[in-house]
């Protein structure tokens, strides 16, 4: 059984909206609305138990998934969406093993869930022009032990990449086409490009070029999210939900 430690980041719930990522070690006293809670005292605990606040409010003390860890990272730019990203990763293909290129580090959140997804034989090889941003996504995959399987490489993906026959690719840039050419060359025969972009002129644009690469099995596809408020006999759609956020698109590439 898990337990918690000093260093061990612990996920304190209390619904959805209101949860915190901290580590008993840095944060021995989380301050909340709903009270402070001694963190100290749950090293030695097993993950899963509730604990009170000083108002006797309960939270329960969870083990965070990389999903809970990416949405904290501190960002310097707009993350892809947990929504948009199991797509990403299923039509791409990523598992254990795999080698990944990506343009458009930005907050390191893609690339710290490629890392953990590609580890402990894999690798990902990030490509970022600015180099606060870099430093940024160094400091977050640092913090989440995922360093070791990334290396980033301050340089424009648009003029090449180091690396050949890469299993899978990711494009999270503001013109993903020019950077098309770079992907073909660097892909494996019938490796998966996938590529963010927030508006439709930006995907038509991309669509075109794809093809014009030579990549098949283009599509381009938008996912919507909305929660539900389960109740018993009352349950109903959420009034709010998390809908445009991105258009995926993807291809493959041929010989």
């Amino acid at each position: 059984m898990d337990v918690i430690g000093e260093n061990t980041f612990i996920l304190v719930y209390r619904d959805r909206r209101r949860k915190w990522i901290v580590r008993p070690g840095e944060t021995p006293r989380l301050h909340t609305h709903l009270g402070i809670l001694d963190c100290k005292a749950l090293v030695g605990e097993p993950f899963g138990i509730t604990a009170k606040t000083s108002l006797n409010d309960e939270l329960v003390i969870l083990k965070p998934t990389i999903e809970d860890m990416i949405l904290k990272l501190t960002r310097r730019t707009q993350v892809i969406y947990p929504k948009d990203l199991g797509m990403i990763m299923v039509k791409c293909g990523i598992h254990s093993g795999s080698m990944v290129l990506e343009s458009g580090t930005g907050s390191g959140a893609t690339t710290a869930l490629l890392a953990y997804l590609v580890m402990p034989s894999g690798h990902v090889f990030s490509y970022e022009v600015r180099g606060d941003f870099q430093e940024n996504a160094r400091k977050n995959l640092a913090r989440l032990g995922l360093l070791e399987f990334v290396t980033l490489r301050l340089s424009d993906a648009k003029e090449g990449f180091q690396e050949k026959d890469a299993d899978a690719g990711i494009l999270d840039i503001g013109d993903p086409w020019e950077a098309l050419p770079s992907f073909r060359r660097s892909l494996r025969p019938s490796g998966v490009i996938a590529a963010v972009t927030p508006t439709t002129n930006q995907a038509e644009r991309l669509v075109e070029k794809m093809k014009e690469e030579r990549f098949v099995a283009v599509e381009t596809i938008e996912i919507l999210m909305r929660h539900l408020e389960a109740r018993s006999g009352m349950t109903r759609p959420s009034n709010a939900m998390v809908g445009h956020t991105a258009y995926l698109t993807f291809g493959r590439k041929t010989l």
